[in-house]
C-alpha cells in the first residue's frame, strides 16, 4: 500500500494539471497530464484513471486527517 503523503501529493499533483490543462490545451499541459496520470495508476496499482482516484481515496479514508498547521 502507498504511503498517505504521497498519495496526497499525486492527488494535488493530478488536481493542478487537470486545472493546468482545463485552462490552456498544450502538448506541455497534456504531457504533464498524463505523467501523472500514469504515476498514479502505478501507485495504485491501477490501470485506469478514476479507478486510481478511488483507490487514492480508499486509502486517505483509512487514514486520519493530517494535523493542521499553527492550529491554537
Amino acid at each position: 500500500m502507498p504511503d498517505p503523503k504521497n498519495v496526497r501529493t499525486l492527488l494535488s499533483r493530478y488536481a493542478a494539471a487537470r486545472l493546468a490543462h482545463a485552462e490552456r490545451e498544450t502538448l506541455k499541459t497534456a504531457a504533464q497530464l498524463d505523467d501523472v496520470s500514469y504515476t498514479l495508476c502505478v501507485a495504485t496499482a491501477t490501470t485506469e484513471i478514476n479507478d486510481a482516484l478511488a483507490v487514492a481515496d480508499h486509502i486517505l479514508a483509512q487514514q486520519p486527517p493530517p494535523a493542521a498547521v499553527g492550529r491554537l
